[in-house]
């Protein structure tokens, strides 16, 4: 099983922090690329696109993952699991009739810049 790296590089931090994005879109994209990350390592492991994945199939690898095996309980891991999963609905519909594995950090900013300029629209 390879190990997924850490949460953001440098320069996708940077990325996210200059995005126009609310705090709360900029933590949601900041799950959003590690979630993709970690997608991206469980599709490769077990051999097929992301779109195939379920959640039963992202908990056992989680499950599996030894870097996140030290110190973390079960509820930690369920949560994570959770977190992996819910990012799925976002990542779909930020691909749209491409692959899951095609989207590039840009792309999901964009995606959520574009929501929450929405959001603010619909809030004034």
């Amino acid at each position: 099983m390879e190990a997924v790296p850490n949460f953001l590089t440098l320069e996708e931090s940077h990325q996210v922090d200059g995005a126009r994005l609310t705090s709360r879109s900029k933590f949601t994209v900041r799950l959003s690329l590690y979630a993709l990350r970690s997608l991206k390592a469980i599709a490769q492991t077990r051999g097929c696109p992301i779109a195939d994945l379920d959640q039963g199939a992202i908990a056992d690898w989680i499950a599996q993952d030894p870097s996140l095996q030290e110190g973390l309980d079960g509820n930690f891991l369920t949560f994570f699991t959770q977190l992996v999963t819910s990012a799925l609905k976002p990542l779909q519909q930020i691909a749209g009739d491409g692959p899951i594995e095609s989207i590039e950090i840009q792309q999901v900013i964009a995606w959520f810049e574009q929501q929450d300029r929405a959001h603010l629209g619909q809030t004034t």
